[in-house]
């Protein structure tokens, strides 16, 4: 059977727009509920200036626990080589660097130029102990510059490929605007450009209820990696109108009734879904889950 790997963002991308504190108990107890469902790739936290996202604050303790499960890859967001310096000390074997193609989305998100991200890159992958993703952001569209198009994209990437050609790359589309057409070929292009080079993740958003297809979109590209929240949670705080991420119950719906195996559980899975629309402030979104309650609720009527 054909597989994919479904990455779970939901307690760093998810999690970090959220205005109240979520209890670093509570982040940890659904860190452990979608591990019981299966997970076995995820974005655990992201190692920022709590002054700009307080609610990555306890990422060191959220690093630990995520750590501490058996088999689980926990990844962890730097933006920067000096946040990455303490990822690295407080445990972390495996980063996410993220830079915008977009100059306007870059400074907002990191106070940095997309050419200032880049020599930040190269110092980290220089010093690096683990393994490194690459976050390729607002590469269909930008919410300050509008579309973007593929030649900004590669000129990025063929600054960055080079410095480490085997490291993944996730290419973003940070406000959901993407369509498949244009997903199927950004990714088919970037695959002819550097042949036998990184492994290829798609990170989408949900804004126009197209999240599902556009991976599918991937899919058909031969991306065989999913970054996904569940229920849904999220939003960029630096892309206005941005609404959460595709939801992971959303795609494993799709990828097993399809036959494409993804390792999750999905009656656990939409249990953590459920759970997480209970958390104050947060944004969720998804139709798996509502539509199994529905169908749950039909069949009890009868």
């Amino acid at each position: 059977m054909t597989q994919v790997t479904m990455i779970e963002v939901g307690p760093r991308d998810g999690f970090q727009p959220i205005v109240p504190f979520i209890p670093t108990a509570r982040k940890i107890e659904i860190i452990e509920n979608l591990y019981a469902a299966g997970v076995r790739r995820m974005e655990a936290a992201a190692f920022v200036s709590p002054s700009a996202v307080p609610q990555m604050a306890d990422a060191p303790e959220i690093l630990a626990a995520a750590a501490a499960l058996p088999g689980l890859d926990a990844q962890v967001l730097v933006p920067t080589a000096r946040q990455a310096d303490r990822a690295i000390a407080a445990g972390a074997r495996h980063l996410v660097f993220v830079v915008s193609v977009s100059e306007t989305h870059n400074r907002n998100n990191v106070r940095r130029s997309p050419a200032e991200s880049v020599e930040e890159y190269v110092r980290l992958v220089e010093h690096l102990p683990g393994a490194i993703r690459l976050n390729v952001a607002t590469a269909f569209d930008c919410p300050f510059e509008g579309r973007v198009s593929a030649d900004a994209v590669f000129d990025l990437l063929d600054r960055l490929v080079p410095l480490a050609p085997s490291a993944e790359i996730a290419l973003c589309d940070t406000t959901g605007r993407a369509t498949p057409g244009q997903v199927m070929r950004l990714f088919g292009e970037a695959a002819a450009r550097y042949p036998g080079g990184p492994s290829w993740v798609f990170h989408g958003h949900d804004t126009y209820g197209v999240g599902a297809a556009n991976a599918f979109a991937a899919y058909q590209a031969n991306v065989r990696a999913f970054d996904a929240s569940v229920g849904g949670l999220g939003g960029c705080p630096f892309a206005p109108g941005a609404t959460g991420n595709v939801a992971t119950e959303d795609l494993v719906w799709m990828f097993e009734n399809m036959g494409i195996a993804t390792g999750i559980m999905l009656d656990r899975l939409v249990e953590t879904a459920h759970d997480v629309t209970t958390i104050v402030g947060g944004q969720t979104g998804g139709r798996v889950r509502r539509a199994l309650a529905a169908a749950h609720t039909l069949k009890t009527s009868e």
